[in-house]
């Protein structure tokens, strides 16, 4: 008895310790099926081979910094769509709701859709929330047509967002419009 509890308690650790490595340039983004705030359905592998993603991850809606981040998305809204990529924001909070992403993207007057994730599954796929971190870390990720992570952003600068965005898709030479 005490060898197959030693031996199941290795198998965890070991199954825990692989399941927490960070996803890393490279790496195939996982896939999702997320409602937005513009009421449709976004899966990424509906975008695989047709165009790049990006998926700027914020921790709460009608928040100080996630309002700043949004609202700078909107205002380079105009130099992201230069390029062949779909983006979103995204957040776990609930579509629907008075603090539900529909609510919030109407009140910055959007553009574009905030994903939500309120079963947080996609956000754990993408490391951004875990165990000891309930809310999502602010993490921008650039995904190839191919489905593989060109770039991941951990130093989000929020009011400057959009025009970040608009840089390094030019850097990581995404296609243009």
């Amino acid at each position: 008895m005490k060898i197959s509890l030693l031996s199941l308690l290795t198998i965890f650790s070991l199954s825990v310790g692989l399941h927490a490595e960070e996803l890393k340039v490279g790496d195939k983004a996982p896939d999702f099926k997320l409602p937005a705030s513009d009421g449709k359905t976004y899966q990424l592998s509906d975008f695989k081979g047709k165009q790049a993603v990006v998926i700027a991850w914020f921790p709460k809606a009608f928040t100080g910094g996630c309002t700043a981040e949004c609202k700078s998305f909107r205002a380079d809204g105009a130099e992201i769509r230069k390029f062949d990529v779909a983006y979103f924001t995204a957040s776990c909070d609930p579509v629907d709701g008075e603090k539900g992403n529909k609510a919030f993207a109407e009140s910055l007057g959007l553009d574009y859709p905030i994903l939500s994730d309120d079963t947080k599954e996609t956000a754990t796929a993408y490391g951004v929330v875990n165990a000891e971190r309930s809310v999502p870390q602010r993490w921008t990720f650039y995904i190839g047509k191919d489905g593989k992570i060109l770039h991941i952003d951990k130093q989000v600068k929020t009011a400057e967002h959009g025009k970040d965005v608009a840089t390094k898709l030019k850097e990581l030479g995404v296609d243009e419009k």
